[in-house]
């Protein structure tokens, strides 16, 4: 009777030593047509320039944004940042400035951006994301703008102080 009792306790046992966030491999969730800005209200789609989401924990539901300078607005937040636990972007060296592709998506935290562009996104000026530091700067020199890591981006720069 006791062999019976541990064989049905072993799955319980294993099942509550694994942490589903370590294992779990999280992807960027396509952007739908009428899926509206988790910030602003404003229609996703509708807007040129690259777009943003972000993964919190615990949560079903993906906030997805209409630019990336809102993804940074909210995710720089104190009240959110210790709830992130993924972030993506456009890489925006793949995909059209007017209608970036869901394929495009990118982890924010590896990707490079170019701010103070003269290419204007839905929200003013655009934080436009690159997959690769090349690709920040080839759009940089072609359009102006400041290279900047993912840590360089911060609440004070998005204000424009």
């Amino acid at each position: 009777m006791k062999k019976l009792w541990g064989l049905l306790l072993l799955p319980l046992l294993f099942a509550c030593s694994q942490d589903s966030s370590d294992t779990a491999v999280v992807v960027a969730q396509a952007i739908h047509e009428h899926d509206r800005c988790h910030m602003c209200g404003m229609m996703i789609k509708k807007y040129p320039g690259p777009k943003g989401q972000v993964h919190l924990k615990g949560q079903l539901i993906t906030p997805k944004f209409c630019s990336t300078r809102d993804m940074f607005n909210f995710a720089l937040q104190s009240e959110n940042q210790r709830q992130v636990t993924h972030l993506f972007v456009h890489d925006m060296a793949t995909t059209n400035w007017e209608s970036p592709e869901d394929s495009a998506f990118i982890d924010a935290k590896t990707a490079w951006y170019v701010y103070g562009a003269s290419k204007k996104a839905v929200m003013g000026p655009a934080v436009a994301s690159f997959g690769t530091k090349e690709g920040a700067l080839k759009f940089s020199q072609e359009l102006g703008g400041i290279v900047l890591s993912y840590d360089q981006i911060d609440t004070q720069l998005l204000a424009g102080e």
